[in-house]
């Protein structure tokens, strides 16, 4: 893992969404600080970092890490709202929260560059997680293309799931966290086992 140039992030904190490198998430903007995050990152470079807040608080505090993306397609309602999808391209290390006048909170980051040979499984590693993927998603009833998921590459097939699995926040935040493919595919497949023996109703998986 090496550390690129320390930039500016303006951020989108929000509980339980995490976004990865390479993955999409579609996001519903109607508040107005967030509304002008939007309308500035459109000015600007298009980008907004996702991060999730530690605890509650106004603000809230955030946790260390989250990821920026860059906004790939846009609608903007004419109420002023906007519909956009976020292409995730980077992790970042949060460095120092700025003092800004902005309505949106803005920090200093640094980028994360991904070590490409920490982004592939072992041909057992990857059979582990899609085995414990079936039994997971056929305990939750979910239906799964998984001649799909088999043509998926490494780095797709860890994130996408961490990106979707129904886990609390904390979870979420330790996916994210994990350097390296390999170990995020190992929490994963600890999450779900964890999740599979769990008697509780509640569909959520927390590590704290």
């Amino acid at each position: 893992m090496v550390a690129m140039v320390a930039q500016r992030i303006s951020l989108f904190p929000l509980t339980g969404v995490i976004l990865f490198p390479g993955l999409q998430v579609p996001l519903h903007i109607f508040e107005p600080r967030y509304r002008a995050l939007v309308s500035d990152a459109m000015a600007r470079d298009r980008q907004i970092g996702m991060i999730q807040p530690r605890a509650a608080g106004e603000p809230p505090p955030l946790f260390d890490m989250g990821c920026v993306g860059r906004i790939i397609d846009v609608e903007a309602l004419e109420d002023g709202r906007y519909n956009l999808v976020l292409e995730g391209f980077a992790r970042f290390r949060v460095l120092r929260e700025l003092e800004v006048t902005t309505p949106f909170r803005q920090i200093e980051a640094e980028l994360i560059e991904e070590n490409e040979i920490d982004q592939a499984l072992s041909s057992i590693e990857r059979a582990s997680l899609e085995r414990e993927s079936q039994r997971f998603a056929n305990a939750q009833g979910y239906s799964v293309d998984w001649d799909s998921v088999a043509r998926l590459d490494d780095r797709s097939l860890v994130n996408g799931i961490a990106q979707i699995a129904p886990f609390d926040a904390a979870a979420k935040q330790a996916l994210l966290e994990a350097e390296g493919l390999k170990a995020r595919a190992d929490l994963l497949v600890q999450l779900m086992q964890f999740f599979g023996r769990r008697d509780s109703d509640d569909p959520r998986v927390t590590l704290q």
